[in-house]
């Protein structure tokens, strides 16, 4: 794909499709890092990791945001160059050849995004919104290279102001990529559906009367949750541990996504006093 614009680009005089050629051959090296990070989060917990490998995976999304916004800024400097230098207009067979590209990438966004929801894996998810991206890029250098067509003299920039506001965009893009990993990799509480549902699941195992805390951290595709229940305070040590890991038991069967649960005991204080 990338080689298909980079040569309809310099036969076909666009610079938004050369543009969009920088922007897709970005995505070549994100996605072989999304590819490598998938493979190591896999990886199953050992003595150092006790929790998995899960975060490297947010390494490689990390690596997606920065070929993003170097594409961005390569795209931006040379369109400004090309505004400021007079040059002919783009071929009409570039409209052809990015009619194909916008179809294929909008396709490959929706299978990555599906991919990605379907594994529960950011790195997927940063991976698809690349697509999404040369999408958008695509379709503002059809923008630009029509005007460019249609008005003729004077309006030959026009393909390269395409290109200029698609750096923006995909500058954007990676901002969107980005938030949700940082707060991921902080631990940020980003998870309030989630906490619902275990803590609904909860109020169904015998012996639970509620729930407390509940913290959920996310590593790499799957979920590590601290949840603190109460159960009536008069019962033994043995039955409060049964009760706990039957807890765990039920979460993890509803819930394959969650790795692990580390439950915390708490008596029921009115039943106490």
């Amino acid at each position: 794909m990338a080689a298909i614009k980079w040569l309809t680009g310099v036969f076909g005089n666009s610079y938004a499709l050369i543009a969009d050629a920088i922007e897709s051959t970005a995505d070549v090296f994100s996605s072989l890092l999304v590819l490598i990070g998938l493979k190591a989060s896999t990886k199953p917990p050992d003595d150092n990791h006790p929790y998995g490998h899960g975060r490297v995976e947010v390494l490689s999304t990390f690596s997606v945001v920065g070929f993003l916004l170097i594409s961005a800024t390569v795209i931006a400097y040379e369109s400004i160059q090309n505004i400021r230098t007079p040059h002919e207009a783009p071929k009409e067979f570039t409209l052809i050849v990015l009619t194909g590209i916008i179809i294929f990438k909008e396709l490959s966004f929706q299978y990555v995004k599906r991919k990605s929801k379907e594994t529960n894996s950011q790195s997927l998810l940063a991976d698809a919104w690349h697509h999404r991206s040369d999408a958008i890029t695509s379709v503002l250098a059809f923008i630009g290279i029509s005007i460019a067509l249609i008005f003729g003299k004077g309006f030959e920039s026009a393909d390269d102001w395409a290109a200029l506001f698609a750096s923006f965009i995909i500058a954007y893009n990676a901002y969107r990529i980005f938030r949700p990993v940082w707060g991921e990799i902080s631990d940020e509480q980003l998870y309030d559906d989630l906490i619902e549902e275990i803590r609904q699941i909860a109020l169904k195992v015998p012996g639970v009367i509620d729930t407390e805390k509940c913290h959920v951290r996310k590593m790499g595709m799957v979920y590590y949750v601290d949840l603190h229940m109460i159960v009536k305070g008069d019962i033994s040590v043995m039955e409060g541990h049964r009760i706990a890991h039957e807890l765990k038991d039920e979460i993890q069967r509803q819930l394959p996504e969650v790795a692990d649960v580390l439950v915390h005991t708490e008596p029921d204080i009115l039943e106490v006093f």
